[in-house]
């Protein structure tokens, strides 16, 4: 009974995925693999699939893959879906093992944006791709979604192409590109792509492959929510909108004047610029009658009039005289793209519109002009797509996934566990998404223009048969669950406490500033499926390893105490991100404090429990709004509390993101943007150039020797000096290492040993010290170090 409870706070308005009748080849059933051969096809029966997914990810048949959901949901609807994983795109010829497609391509860069899976934060080409057997680098091009789009093309021409995926939803309109430090086009321009799917694309793609099986032309396809399209300026079909421009959007709309329902017609009169003849003259007969002396009876008799009554004013009846285009049918031009190209605060200021219109219930369209004359064409956003209700999420996770790699990639064991595993897998093999979405904001994170911030949550008896599933179907398992989570642990079933208020809500975050007071905290749920998991006969453990909302657990000492005392493997990771003001207002973060409460919790049931365990916070250097200052306290606060980063994160601009629109333009997105900067809050500090980054890295990094040059002359530089020393309140040593410094990291290929003797290494007592990788402090590597007295420089 609870599978069919819908907790979604969300007003509901679409059809639902089951409701759709099935496609004639639904007789031919279930496959275990989804095809990625022909010789797979014809033992399915099949003489060609109906639509071909091409992802740049190894096809894993879990529901944590993206094309692994999408085409089983197609294969429930009765179509037959192939798959086409990593192709080689030097030519068409891998485009084309599968034959013609009957419907369409459906095309993603895979679960990651292909750039960002690429190249690190320093522009550096990765040498492993966790998305490949091996994790072999190099298995996908750059812009990986136009590159596969444009071969599509080229195989089979008259074929319409359906984009996806995480890097469609991040490039939708015109975006800054990290990589290239330019503006690049929508890339439904770039890719040329018939329609583009954003977000959660169950739903469009859905009933775009039952239209299209219906006959009805692509072109046609211009009404669904979640899609964006090209459109010409002369097309018919965009005429009946009511456009605006965005830059009105933040401006405040007209006031009308408050009426007197006691006015005369006469005052009403004089106030619009006018007179009422008749009632002025009526007055002015009652006024010389008056002043003669009548009475007010024999004055009214004397002009005729009748007694006073009151009658209900026009101008307040109904909507009064104002009247808005309605939204569904209202759109917003943003900037063009050569516009925002050559201007960064239009860049801004478009940015910030996209993300005011991302609620499903309130959202307008969007479009933006590409190109001039005869090149010209228009970019269309529709609205966000209506989130799932929990039916349909129980029904998109119920689906017959194999839950393992295909069988291409096993080794000559049959096995994915050795030269032939797959990272990726690896890390969500025995894990369980609970939930989609998340409220948070956070401006450096794709979640919210990708998945958005209305929570879709799946039902407590969904979640305990996959749990039951992998128990007893997926090799390898020991009886532990390595998490129960999704973008965020503790957001499940949460949501706005009103439909009405949450339609109408055009807020970028629920928890920032603070607590929404109309956001619903109880943790219950959540509590109610932890106990309900683990209690069942071959499970272990539950791991939480999804990141923490701390802020919001504070609000239920209950879950923190169950989570604790029972799902904690040695380590808990949270991310306040900075314990400064000032980078956290731009990431939309709560402040140390709530970090230092939280920790408060985290220790008391630790001791209760009997057990050993930490708390890992990890930190962001670099991000806009950050100053060297800011850095310099962190890495205070960072020794101060014994707190040793090891994998430290520089902000890396994702195409969309807000804080990716601070770092291009220097202006603040969250507020409105001027073309003058009227407050210093809209502008920002943006941390450019290799050896300013590299310095905010140093700060997190603070007790690698490595980084102590560095360190010096900043430190001196900014006058703080008195940081430098060989006291246990100094931040970094006044010796330095002969050749380099030496570093014992917890994992090896980040430790760096001196190869000749240098100076003393000073190991920290046990428990005294945390690694951010482990939690637990360092172990003993074997390594060997000649103590030698310090260098010290003549005074």
């Amino acid at each position: 009974m609870n599978a069919l409870v819908d907790v979604s706070f969300f007003p509901r308005a679409a059809k639902p995925l089951t409701s759709y009748r099935k496609y004639w080849a639904a007789r031919f059933g279930t496959s275990k693999f989804l095809p990625m051969s022909r010789a797979e096809m014809e033992a399915l029966g099949w003489d060609s699939c109906d639509i071909v997914l091409v992802t740049g990810d190894a096809y894993v048949d879990h529901p944590s893959f993206g094309m692994a959901v999408i085409g089983r949901l197609l294969e429930a609807q009765g179509f037959r879906v192939g798959i086409i994983a990593q192709p080689d795109w030097q030519s068409a010829d891998p485009f084309k093992v599968l034959g013609k497609p009957n419907l369409f391509w459906a095309v993603t860069a895979g679960n990651m944006d292909s750039m960002i899976n690429r190249y690190t934060a320093d522009r550096k080409i990765r040498s492993d791709d966790a998305y490949t057997p091996g994790a072999e680098g190099n298995k996908r091009p750059d812009h990986a979604a136009i590159v596969y789009s444009q071969r599509c093309r080229e195989a089979f021409k008259d074929v319409p192409i359906v984009l996806g995926g995480i890097e469609g939803s991040l490039r939708r309109i015109a975006h800054y590109d990290y990589w290239s430090d330019k503006v690049r086009r929508s890339i439904v321009v770039d890719a040329k792509c018939d329609l583009l799917l954003y977000g959660n694309a169950d739903r469009a793609i859905v009933e775009i492959a039952h239209r299209l099986a219906a006959r009805e032309p692509v072109q046609k396809i211009t009404d669904i929510r979640g899609t964006a399209f090209v459109r010409r300026p002369d097309d018919e079909t965009g005429k009946d909108w009511f456009e605006m421009d965005s830059t009105s959007v933040d401006e405040p709309g007209p006031v009308e004047t408050h009426i007197n329902p006691y006015q005369t017609t006469s005052e009403q009169a004089a106030g619009q610029g006018g007179s009422c003849a008749k009632e002025d003259a009526g007055q002015s007969s009652t006024l010389n009658a008056i002043n003669s002396g009548a009475t007010h009876l024999d004055s009214t008799r004397a002009t005729g009039e009748k007694p006073l009554t009151f009658m209900p004013n026009p101008a307040l009846q109904g909507k009064g005289s104002l009247k808005l285009p309605p939204r569904e049918r209202s759109v917003i031009r943003l900037p063009s793209y050569e516009q925002v190209k050559s201007d960064p605060v239009l860049y801004a200021h478009a940015s910030r519109m996209l993300h005011l219109e991302t609620n499903p219930g309130n959202a307008r369209a969007l479009v933006q002009a590409h190109g001039e004359g005869t090149t010209a064409r228009d970019v269309w956003i529709n609205p966000p797509p209506i989130p799932l209700t929990t039916v349909e999420m129980d029904y998109v996770f119920d689906l017959p996934y194999a839950r393992s790699p295909h069988p291409d990639y096993a080794d000559e064991n049959g096995s994915h566990d050795h030269s032939t595993k797959i990272p990726a897998w690896e890390m969500i093999r025995f894990s369980i998404n609970i939930m989609r979405g998340c409220f948070g904001g956070c401006t450096f994170c794709s979640i919210t223009e990708h998945e958005g911030r209305i929570i879709q949550s799946r039902s407590e008896e969904s979640v305990i048969r996959e749990i039951e599933d992998i128990r007893d179907k997926v090799k390898g398992f020991t009886g532990t669950i390595s998490d129960l989570g999704g973008p965020t642990a503790n957001m499940y079933r949460l949501g706005c406490k009103t439909p009405e208020i949450e339609a109408a809500c055009r807020k970028p975050s629920c928890v920032y500033p603070g607590i929404c007071q109309n956001l619903t905290t109880d943790h219950d749920p959540l509590i109610k499926i932890y106990r309900r998991g683990r209690a069942l006969k071959g499970v272990k453990k539950i791991l939480i390893s999804s990141g923490l909302r701390y802020d919001l657990a504070l609000q239920s000492p209950e879950y923190v105490k169950e989570l604790v005392t029972h799902h904690v493997g040695g380590y808990l990771k949270i991310a306040p991100e900075h314990t400064e003001a000032g980078p956290l207002t731009k990431m939309m973060k709560p402040g140390i404090g709530n970090y230092d409460k939280f920790k408060t919790l985290f220790d008391k049931f630790t001791l209760e429990a009997g057990k050993k365990q930490f708390l890992i916070p990890y930190f962001i250097a670099a991000h806009p709004g950050t100053s060297d200052e800011d850095m310099m306290n962190l890495a205070i606060w960072l020794k101060k509390n014994r707190f040793r980063a090891d994998q430290v994160q520089t902000f890396y601009p994702s195409p969309m993101a807000s804080a990716t629109a601070m770092y291009h333009s220097g202006r603040n997105p969250l507020r409105k943007i001027h073309r003058t900067v009227e407050t210093d809050d809209e502008n920002v500090d943006v941390v450019r150039g290799e050896k300013r980054r590299r310095l905010h890295k140093a700060f997190l990094r603070y007790h690698d020797p490595n980084n102590w040059p560095l360190l010096r002359e900043a430190l001196k530089a900014m006058g703080r000096a008195d940081l430098i020393g060989n006291g246990k309140h100094h931040l970094i040593p006044t010796y330095q290492p002969i050749t380099g410094g030496c570093y014992d990291n917890a994992r090896k290929k980040n430790s760096t040993f001196l190869t000749i003797p240098s100076m003393v290494v000073e190991k920290p007592k046990p428990g005294s010290m945390l690694t951010q990788h482990t939690g637990l402090p360092p172990r003993d590597t074997g390594a060997k170090r000649v103590a030698t007295k310090p260098i010290r420089k003549p005074r």
